[in-house]
């Protein structure tokens, strides 16, 4: 079947199954403007409405407006320019939305730097973006001097989570925020003046959303400002739980510096939301949240919501309020069970169900399983079932060595097209080639396979990535940060089951010539320079079983691997 053919059919039967709720293009509320236009919009018309909230102190968007306008400012007399990089390392919390939407207003991109990074990580993004400026938490400076001092960054700046705490918080407070009372440079920075108001360019790269990879080190996924619109909006548009004139409250745990987090921030500036942010989970804060605030949408992992509905006094708390409850199945995996379980405790209209298909290339939320909970059919088709694509995406099921597309039923490559594929990977045109064709679509690395209806279903990696708590960790990136120790000679890292984790990394090394080295001292070297997540288990070994062609055999690596830790316990 041709390409034309199939996708003409393909469309045909999605349009046979669409929901009638859900509409079949994006609906954009103030047209395709860029995200402060947006922001400005809110603060002009309802300069009292709720932007952020964070453990009770309350910014409206007239004062986010502002805020951002005076962070905008600071780098303008920082020599920011349109294009240069300001890369941010902060958990969740209202100094990175300020900084992220202060950026964008002055042309700049937003580099968001998980704040888990270790020295390695750290130092290659940043010699990867070269940003002009860096801003991170006054507790991650000692971490970030080393690197900084090997680097050629303008201006450094700091900022402490109790910088926006209230003295008096509404909510539990973690002690990684109330313990944070370092001096920074946060009041100085909102003490600038405000810059002058320039509207946007919507497609010049806004953001470097960096991402691990199935070969080599992160890449910085260039997208744009309509990029990020499109993703808030289709899937606005898919969540018809919400009236156009719903005032959405999103409470969000997740962490904004990855690309779903930051969806959901994008979505506050769009549709003028209230954002409630925590900077990790906690369950009691998260129940005291959505009763306070009347939060309407949320999302987490499936072992977030059992943790709350195995609680004893969970019927203390109204939770009638949650219209969206989306989940993510990592260790634990969505059933019906679970869902009728949460049904009991938040009420019938609090249909949990999974999140998108997508990735960071694709800004995600590629898809929608809206209209499909009838029978609990998203949860009870195998394998996994990810839906429609979203209004304007298309995906194609193809022959991984011909590229042509297969029969409806048959597994394949997933390849998808949409208007929020990142133009491409930053400083990296030979990946970029090797990942988006000429005529726009993106291979994701991914097989699956298309339904009788259109829907997308999900098999599993093309690679071997693994997921640690939901993270994911790719082998290849973590290979090759070990061989860059001094005794590691080489490196191959495999996943290996974890009741608690759902899957862990086991690296197998050789070491160089004459080297000695306890596993102990190389986990030990892994923590100090890569994030916890990402730290394997070692074994060492003489010589790695190989194929006929010299590569080595992961498979038995695995079998090894599985072993060996169930062995381990």
């Amino acid at each position: 079947m041709d390409t034309t053919t199939y996708l003409t059919e393909l469309t045909e039967r999605q349009f046979r199954a669409w929901p009638e709720e859900v509409p079949r293009e994006p609906q954009y509320p103030f047209g395709e403007i860029s995200l402060p236009e947006h922001l400005r919009r809110w603060a002009e018309d309802d300069p009292d409405r709720l932007a952020l909230v964070f453990y009770g102190a309350e910014i409206t968007f007239a004062q986010l407006d502002e805020m951002s306008d005076r962070f905008a400012g600071w780098l303008l007399e920082c020599g920011v320019q349109p294009g240069d990089r300001v890369a941010v390392m902060l958990p969740n919390c209202p100094q990175f939305v300020i900084a992220m939407m202060g950026s964008l207003k002055v042309g700049a991109i937003h580099v968001p730097v998980s704040p888990l990074a270790q020295a390695l990580e750290l130092e290659h993004e940043l010699s990867d973006a070269e940003p002009t400026v860096f801003l991170c938490l006054t507790d991650l400076r000692p971490l970030a001097d080393p690197v900084l001092a090997r680097l050629s960054v303008g201006t450094v700046a700091t900022t402490s989570l109790a910088d926006m705490l209230p003295d008096e918080p509404a909510l539990p407070v973690p002690d990684m925020v109330s313990g944070s009372r370092a001096p920074s440079d946060w009041s100085d920075i909102l003490a600038s003046p405000r810059a002058d108001w320039v509207a946007p360019d919507i497609d010049a790269v806004a953001v470097l959303n960096y991402t691990g990879g199935t070969t080599g080190l992160p890449k910085g996924c260039q997208h744009t400002q309509r990029n990020m619109l499109y993703t808030v909006v289709t899937s606005r548009n898919a969540t018809p739980e919400l009236g156009p004139d719903d005032r959405a409250v999103i409470l969000v745990y997740i962490p904004i510096f990855w690309i779903g987090g930051e969806n959901a921030l994008t979505a506050s500036f769009v549709f003028g939301t209230t954002l409630v942010l925590l900077t990790r989970w906690d369950a009691d804060a998260w129940l005291q949240a959505v009763e306070r605030y009347r939060v309407t949408n949320t999302g987490g992992t499936v072992d977030n919501y059992v943790e709350l509905m195995e609680r004893e006094d969970i019927g203390r708390y109204d939770l009638s309020s949650i219209k969206v409850p989306r989940a993510m199945s990592f260790v634990k995996v969505l059933t019906p069970e679970i869902r009728r379980r949460w049904q009991a405790v938040a009420g019938e209209h609090s249909l949990l169900a999974e999140s998108a298909y997508g990735m960071t290339e694709t800004h995600t939320l590629d898809t929608t399983t809206i209209g499909f909970q009838d029978g609990d059919r998203d949860l009870t088709t195998t394998p996994v079932f990810c839906g429609l694509p979203m209004p304007g995406t298309q995906f194609m099921i193809v022959d991984p060595e011909t590229n042509e597309p297969l029969p409806f039923g048959q597994p394949g490559s997933i390849l998808i097209r949409t208007p929020s594929l990142m133009k491409g990977y930053w400083r990296n045109e030979e990946a970029t080639r090797r990942s988006i064709s000429d005529d726009g679509w993106f291979d994701t690395g991914d097989k699956g396979f298309v339904d009788d209806d259109g829907c997308l279903h999900y098999l599993g990696r093309d690679k071997d990535m693994i997921k640690v708590n939901g993270m994911s960790v790719f082998p290849s990136e973590v290979e090759s940060f070990l061989i860059r120790h001094p005794k590691i000679s080489e490196a191959a890292v495999v996943a290996a089951p974890d009741e608690r984790r759902g899957q862990i990394p086991v690296a197998f090394i050789r070491l160089t010539d004459g080297a000695v080295v306890e596993p102990q001292e190389l986990e030990t070297w892994a923590r100090d320079n890569m994030s916890t997540y990402k730290v394997p288990r070692f074994r060492i070994l003489d010589e790695f079983p190989l194929t006929m062609t010299g590569k080595i055999r992961k498979v038995d690596l695995a079998a090894q691997a599985a072993d060996w830790v169930a062995d381990q316990g």
